[in-house]
């Protein structure tokens, strides 16, 4: 995205050099993530849209770069139970997945920290509110929702994800479902390429200090934290949900693409991500 205040033909332009923002591991609370989650999908709405729309659609469910689909792989419930259900999807970008609960006969509501993304959710078309607001602090009254959803949204990118875990436990109703996609902590342990470098050990497994990209000025522009695959059981478990199952997408023969660090290669060896499915009580 092009600056507001940025001049077509401006002659300083020419002399100014876009930072690269440094990759470095280390410490990062709350406020700085949530900041930096914000900018970043905000400068980067419309490229990751440009780019990713044709996999993802404008109104398909999809969990992860695998392509697993709701439509066939039903972790929110069987085919006919979401219709009249009240459906909350976390990190919902431009709300495709919230597009098909809708035409399954849900009543989503499609939350965003990101207004860009929101804003290309408005371009596709949604027939359903959307909100933008942090995961951590959720604007509902409890016992709002049936069902709460997130495909790879705001989970990853919070350094207190047992806090969002709480914010939907108090947001769902009784008997309610909670379903969301991360990286598979696994991942974390390997270098984050696509091709044969992607496959041999390069960092411990067990060191959780955060991903951060960072300005000039040591600012967070971009944060991923790490989480053990017992960590998010844990936080799910703390948080007063039941963990019914969790699905590693095994990456399907039709599937040619690459996304980042996936692609067939890595995806026929090791799993890229997790989808955990919990219960409310």
């Amino acid at each position: 995205m092009q600056s507001d205040t940025a001049e077509a033909g401006d002659a300083t332009t020419d002399m100014i050099q876009e930072y690269e923002p440094e990759a470095t591991r280390r410490e990062t609370g709350d406020t700085e993530s949530s900041r930096a989650s914000r900018g970043w999908w905000d400068r980067n709405a419309d490229e990751y849209q440009s780019e990713h729309g044709g996999f993802l659609g404008d109104d398909r469910f999809v969990w992860g770069p695998e392509g697993l689909d709701e439509a066939e792989a039903r972790l929110l419930g069987p085919a006919g139970s979401l219709a009249g259900r009240d459906v909350l999807e976390i990190g919902a970008g431009a709300a495709q997945c919230s597009r098909w609960l809708a035409a399954e006969g849900a009543r989503p509501v499609a939350l965003d920290l990101s207004h860009r993304q929101l804003q290309h959710a408005l371009r596709i078309g949604a027939h359903f509110p959307l909100v933008e607001a942090d995961a951590g602090a959720l604007p509902f009254a409890d016992a709002s929702f049936d069902l709460a959803c997130s495909a790879y949204g705001a989970v990853p990118f919070v350094a207190d994800p047992a806090r969002v875990m709480r914010e939907v436990h108090r947001v769902l109703r009784p008997g309610g479902r909670w379903v969301f996609s991360v990286t598979h902590p696994i991942r974390w342990a390997f270098p984050d390429e696509p091709g044969p470098e992607g496959l041999s050990v390069s960092a411990s497994y067990f060191d959780r200090t955060p991903y951060v990209e960072q300005d000039e000025e040591g600012r967070a522009v971009y944060v991923e934290h790490h989480r053990t695959l017992g960590d998010r059981v844990r936080d799910v478990v703390a948080s007063g949900f039941r963990l019914l199952d969790l699905v590693e997408p095994e990456w399907p023969a039709w599937n040619r693409q690459e996304w980042g660090g996936w692609s067939p290669l890595r995806g026929h060896l090791i799993p890229g991500t997790a989808v955990f499915v919990c219960a409310r009580d």
